[in-house]
């Protein structure tokens, strides 16, 4: 199996009519018991599994394709192809394959293509071949109408095909049309256009093959030059010749490739620029042709890969100081077309093309040439860096931690690409963009490995922060002065907050955030690292400046940052925000902003809202005690009243822990009752005449008066008053905010000594859909700055001596209105009974 003859690469034909290598390994032909008949298998080269196991069928068309290919279909819509190393190997397959089908070696299909009807199958086969007009000026018209009508047959197409090869004739029209330049015959010249592309639509390989000859090529596109929808011919030949130049930057000394690269270039051409765009029905007739151009540009990267002396040369020359700035830009567009040309390759043709450029030195080479003057250098060296880091990321990873043991940090290879993101002279940043997403690539650790002896993540941001961070941001700390912020009022240090900008153009804007739109997706991802970065370096406070710029894009950009290190509820920042009271520029622009209902009013009203929401305890207390008084007079929303609210619970539960207990303890355990208690209430239960009962009643005993009342009933007094208070306010709150157009219930607590522990939950009846003073209806309040004027109603508490009961279920609204009517509805002597004991 180590017969290089028997080397070849298995191909799929995708949907996209691409074709998908799906590995290398060696073929053989052999007698498969399972498939009952001689089958072309190919085992991986790698581990030995199996790559391809095909039954060689009967009835199946193969066709041989330039000396090394072997082409067909096993089902609709499924093509393969096996791609030799050795003429030598695809002969010998392919005369295996003509033995099972007993067909002539010689030939380059098998098996004629039957998808027509039987009726045009009987006429074709009662005529053993097509007879071809003879090729003369004079009957090209006759030339044109016969390939025209042969197209719509496969039967035909295939004749028609055979004929053409067989007879030489493709060179016999070729030689009509330079005497019909010679002679000016534009009705010549358009039929054989015709003639022409529709031998392109035969789809035949062994056609191309002769059509794409060095001494054919030139004048098959002259004949595509006189298409007869346009009143003028182009001048397609007068472009390849005279326009595009074919540079050798390094020498090639194998012609084979050289003229690989001549025709394939030419041929590229042909599709993209010279043929008519396919219609639908002419796609597929045309799937040879982009087979052809694949193939070959696969060839010529296997080919310049093996060719290490051209590589050598390549990165020497690149690399060398004496290397003047024409020449190297010439390799350098080089380096980038041929990394741009592997992109066509299969995930297996790329690796093999990356690894063999990483092991020549190209990082190594573009860090010299990023350290260049040239911008047109720089530029294509940057394409050809984002060609590196999609391919492997980790690859560029550990270079540059390598590299920074030997160094300095200013010539570091992703310091470069950093500074040529900050020095983009595009108005429009285009390559400052491209430079970001690479640098987004690199940090993300997403993408970064993790093995049993090392962590790229801890190992690469370790370095990124050390190394690199300092350059990212200096722009965003260039572009701002730092002073100490100014004593005094809040309101009035909102006009020194203790930054001011240097440069606020437009293009420096458009820097900046970039920049940002980094460090929070850093914030994001990288917890410590950036966390000790912001805090040590006062990073948030730099950023917050931007919040003043004119550019809104940019005052968005900051605003987000600082929301993305709120939304993270990391105590850390929390305390560093307060403690540098980083609240200032946000409120600042908020008030600044006025009553503008715009994207900056909503950001910063969502991020007050997020502290209020997830109850961030800290914040809270420190916006409402140093900038209450500039935000008590927003009421068009009530996001900053329920700030007030939530800071004033928070305070009450500091100043009396006691109360806070025995809530919690009401809450959680329903009043919990000793062992003596629930004996008593089952006896109590057994001795009560059930006629006497109404459904759904409790019964409780007295026994609960063993309790201290008073020391019970005093807290929970205090508490409920100033619970009824609180409640009242927070029911209007909630009534403001309330989009659904429903009310949250108000419940009644009852305490009662007797017969049960009752609440009721009811619904005001402003919360009906109809009801006139609901969010929801026609005649409510809608706009910012209105407030409900719904009365909410008030807990009504009653306590009789015993138990204490305290409920707050609003699932049990229902019931507990049940519970209550029945009570009203009490036959007065079972209220004395109940009463009495």
């Amino acid at each position: 199996m180590t017969d290089t003859r028997r080397r070849v690469k298995v191909y799929t034909l995708n949907e996209d009519r691409q074709w998908d290598d799906r590995g290398t390994g060696h073929v053989s032909s052999c007698y498969v018991e399972r498939l009952k008949g001689m089958s072309l298998l190919v085992r991986a080269e790698s581990d030995g599994s199996l790559l391809l196991e095909s039954k060689i069928n009967p009835n199946t068309a193969y066709q041989k394709q330039q000396d090394t290919l072997i082409v067909w279909s096993e089902a609709e819509n499924y093509d393969l192809a096996l791609s030799f190393q050795e003429k030598a190997g695809c002969d010998e397959i392919w005369e295996k394959i003509c033995q099972v089908q007993g067909k002539d070696p010689s030939v380059d299909i098998t098996q004629d293509l039957v998808d027509e009807s039987e009726e045009e199958r009987f006429d074709d086969m009662s005529s053993p071949g097509l007879e071809l007009p003879s090729c003369e000026l004079s009957r090209l018209e006759e030339i044109a109408e016969l390939v025209a009508s042969s197209l719509p047959s496969p039967l035909r197409r295939e004749k028609l095909a055979l004929a053409l090869e067989n007879e030489g004739y493709i060179k016999k029209l070729l030689e009509i049309f330079h005497v019909c330049e010679d002679l000016e015959n534009i009705e010549g010249l358009h039929h054989l256009y015709e003639i022409i592309k529709g031998i392109f639509l035969l789809n035949r390989t062994a056609l191309f093959e002769v059509m794409f000859s060095e001494e054919c090529i030139m004048d098959v596109i002259g004949c595509l030059e006189y298409d007869p929808s346009l009143s003028q011919s182009r001048k397609h030949r007068e472009f390849l010749t005279k326009t595009a130049k074919f540079k050798e930057v390094i020498p090639i000394s194998d012609p084979e490739l050289k003229q690989k690269i001549h025709q394939t270039y030419r041929v590229q051409y042909i599709q993209d620029m010279v043929l008519p765009t396919p219609s639908v029905f002419e796609e597929n007739m045309l799937s040879t042709l982009h087979s052809f151009i694949f193939f070959n540009k696969v060839e010529i990267v296997g080919m310049l890969q093996e060719d290490e002396k051209f590589l050598t040369d390549l990165f020497a020359q690149l690399t060398d100081e004496a290397t003047d700035e024409e020449k190297r830009q010439e390799l350098v567009n080089f380096l980038k077309e041929f990394c741009a040309f592997s992109q066509t390759l299969q995930p297996q043709n790329r690796d093999a093309f990356f690894k063999t450029l990483s092991n020549m030195g190209i990082l190594p080479a573009l860090e010299v040439i990023l350290g260049m003057d040239d911008a047109q250098v720089r530029s294509a060296a940057t394409d050809i860096f984002s060609y590196l880091v999609e391919y492997n990321p980790s690859m560029v990873r550990e270079f540059v931690m390598q590299e920074a043991q030997q160094n300095d940090d200013d010539i570091l290879l992703i310091n470069l690409i950093i500074e040529h993101m900050i020095c983009d002279t595009d108005p429009e940043l285009g390559g400052a963009v491209l430079l970001m997403g690479l640098l987004r690539t690199l940090v993300d650790p997403e993408n970064m490995l993790a093995t049993a002896n090392k962590t790229e993540k801890t190992e690469f941001l370790g370095f990124f922060y050390k190394h690199c961070m300092h350059v990212l941001t200096a722009p965003l700390l260039a572009n701002t002065t730092e002073d100490k912020p100014s004593k005094g009022n809040i309101l009035d240090r909102f006009n020194d907050f203790g930054f001011g900008f240097i440069i606020d153009d437009f293009q420096t804007a458009q820097l900046l955030a970039l920049i940002l739109e980094l460090l929070t997706f850093c914030v994001e991802h990288h917890t410590y690292h950036i966390k000790n970065y912001i805090i040590n370096k006062d990073i948030l406070r730099r950023v917050l400046v931007l919040m003043a710029s004119k550019h809104a894009f940019l005052a968005l950009c900051a605003l987000r940052f600082k929301r993305k290190i709120i939304g993270l509820k990391d105590e850390f920042y929390n305390r560093y925000i307060m403690k540098s009271f980083l609240f200032e520029p946000v409120v600042k622009a908020f008030l600044n902003n006025g009553s503008r209902y715009n994207l900056m009013n909503s950001a910063i009203i969502e991020m007050f809202e997020f502290i209020r929401v997830e109850d961030i305890k800290s914040l809270t207390a420190h916006v409402i005690e140093n900038y209450w008084k500039a935000l008590e007079d927003v009421d068009y929303v009530q996001t900053f009243k329920g700030l007030k609210l939530r800071f004033e619970q928070q305070r009450e539960r500091q100043d009396n822990p006691k109360l806070d207990s025995m809530r919690s303890i009401l809450r959680n355990h329903r009043y919990r009752r000793d062992a003596r208690t629930l004996e008593d209430e089952e006896e109590m239960w057994f001795n009560t005449d059930e006629d006497d009962m109404e459904d759904g009643e409790a019964v409780v005993p007295p026994s609960d008066k063993t309790k201290n009342d008073e020391d019970i009933m005093d807290p929970i007094s205090k508490f409920m008053e100033r619970k009824k208070l609180k409640e009242s306010d927070e029911k209007e709150v909630l009534l403001k905010t309330n989009l659904s157009g429903r009310q949250s219930p108000s419940f009644k607590l009852s305490f009662s000594s007797g017969t049960k522990s009752n609440l009721s939950s009811q619904s005001s009846a402003s919360s009906l859909p109809s009801s006139p003073g609901s969010p929801g209806s026609p005649g409510s309040p809608g706009s910012p700055g209105s407030v409900s004027k719904s009365t909410s109603q008030m807990a009504a508490i009653t306590t009789k001596g015993g138990l204490v009961g305290l409920v707050d279920y609003p699932d049990d609204d229902e019931e507990d209105d049940e519970d209550e009517d029945k009570e009203e509805t009490l036959p007065l002597s079972k209220k004395a009974k109940l009463e009495s004991s």
